[in-house]
Formats: structure tokens, sequence, C-alpha cells
């Protein structure tokens, strides 16, 4: 077993509290413990680092060269778990400031609708804020302050100045039709698909408009005749349950209504437009305890996906 996982906080407050009192007597009151079990436990350290930590001067006792050296990093990681402690009562027990979170519309419908079932399950009282919209509008309100930190797709590199980017998924385009489509169940479309139903397409400037650019050419696909532009996930729905259209997004947006049959993926190669999802956040400071919180459970749930 590695000595850092025999190493318990009992080891490190006796420790450093002989250390601070430069007695085993008076550190076993302050730690409300007898002196004996002050020693047992001293020992107990020695016996799992292999070096002697306190030695006897006199009636007295002082650290030895290698417990000097032990105190500091002991200090440290001491105060580090009851930093970490008195800030999960602070958040459990007061309503702290809000946990602002950006989200593309790919993860609103996808990761997030759990993220905070499991935040509010957590007796966290921070109160949540959750805006969708697209990635250079949610990095503009992350670089302003107005947000904690976004779940979106990796910028360009122009666009990461005073940013970070953590890849936690990937997600790629697809052309979705509704069950109901023409085109439906179809194993092979035409090039020329597009030319011939109305076409929800994402506009100019959004993350995933060069990748649907990239794979039209690819595909030597003819343009919409009167394309629809629009990343409104919302609208993409209700228009495709309303007529025969072909609605260009990123598939995840629509993931669960591919799983319950409803939508189906016409059988276009879109594997070049796969790109990382991800959390992004300022690097200039770190996010407030509950918005940490909040990111180590999108962190874990895309680990599940």
């Amino acid at each position: 077993m590695k000595i850092s996982r025999r190493i318990k906080i009992r080891h490190l407050e006796a420790f450093v509290e002989v250390a601070r009192q430069k007695s085993v007597g008076r550190a076993a009151i302050t730690l409300s413990l007898t002196q004996p079990a002050v020693s047992r436990t001293i020992r107990e350290l020695e016996e799992i680092v292999g070096a002697t930590l306190i030695e006897r001067e006199g009636r007295g006792i002082r650290l030895s060269h290698q417990g000097e050296v032990f105190l500091s990093h002991a200090g440290a990681g001491l105060a580090a778990v009851r930093g970490g402690i008195a800030a999960l009562a602070n958040v459990a027990t007061s309503s702290g400031p809000p946990v602002r979170i950006g989200a593309l519309p790919t993860v609103s419908a996808t990761v997030m609708p759990g993220a905070v079932v499991e935040f509010l399950a957590s007796g966290l009282k921070s109160p949540l804020r959750v805006i969708t919209g697209e990635n250079r509008v949610l990095l503009d309100h992350l670089r302003k302050g107005d947000l904690d930190l976004v779940m979106g797709r990796m910028p360009a590199p122009e666009l990461m100045t005073a940013l970070s980017f953590e890849p936690l998924y990937r997600d790629r385009v697809a052309f979705i039709v509704s069950k109901h489509h023409p085109l439906a169940g179809q194993r092979q479309v035409a090039a020329d698909i597009l030319a011939h139903h109305p076409v929800l397409v994402p506009q100019p400037g959004s993350i995933i408009h060069p990748f649907v650019e990239r794979v039209m050419v690819e595909q030597g696909m003819a343009r919409p005749m009167q394309p629809i532009e629009t990343v409104s996930d919302s609208f993409g729905r209700a228009f495709l349950r309303t007529c025969d259209a072909i609605w260009i997004i990123s598939r995840g947006v629509v993931a669960a209504e591919i799983a319950s049959g409803e939508f189906l993926e016409l059988p276009i190669d879109t594997g070049s437009t796969l790109g990382a999802v991800g959390l992004i956040t300022r690097e200039a400071d770190r996010p407030h305890d509950a918005a940490v919180f909040f990111a180590d459970i999108l962190r874990r749930r895309t680990l599940q996906t």
C-alpha cells in the first residue's frame, strides 16, 4: 500500500499539534485525547514515513531535521483539508453567490438537466442560473464576469484569449428529419436533397456553422434553395413536427428524440465535424466553491455518458 494511503488526518493533527505545543501533554489536552494516545499516533506516523520526526531533549521534545522538513508539508495539507471542510459547511448552510452556467443547446438538452438535479440533491443552497445561447455570446458573458463557467464547443484560438478549455466529450453535426419525412429510413440519399426540402441551418458566426459548410463541400451537396438560419433548439423541434424539413444541428441536441424514434438521422457521413465539448473558464480567477462543485458534477456525468 502507498504511504499516502496509510497516513490519516489524525496522524497529521497529532504531529502538527505536538510540534506547535512542543509538548505531547499539552497537545493531548488541545486534541481532547490522552497522552498515550497522542504518543501512539506519533509512533504510527513515524513508522509509516520511515523516519524519526520527534526527539527527546532533556525533559522536553524537539523536531528532528526530518520532522522540520515534514512539518511544512503536513501543516499545509492539514490547513487545506480544514479549509475545504469549512468551505463545504459554508455553501451547505448559506445561500452563497449564484452558480451562473452558460450552456450550448446540445448541452442544455443532454448533460445539464441531470447535473442540475444532482446539484439540488446535494443540499447546497446556492441558486442556479442556466443560460443557453451561441458559443460566441456565452464566451462574451464569461469574459465580462456575468457567467462562472461555460459548457460549450472548443472555440477558435483567437477566441480563447484569457480563457481555458477542458475537453469532456465530443459531438458532431447531423442531418435530422422526423419519422414521417419522405427520406426517413432510406439507406442512401442524393446529394441534392437540400434543394428539395425546407432546411434549418446554423447561421454564420455560430460555432457549428464552419463544420456544416465543410461537410456540404465534402459531400458535394447542393445548397438549400431557401435556408432557414437558426440555432434555436425549441424552434427546430417544433418545425420538424410541423413540416417535412431537414434540420442540420449538433446531434446531441436531439439525442433524446433520436433514441425515442421520433426523429431520425439521415445516412450522411459527418465524421469530419466531430469536435470537443467541455468546460470553459476564465484564466485569471477561480470560480467560487459552489461553481467548482457544479463543474465537478459536469465532469462526472460526462464520464458516465
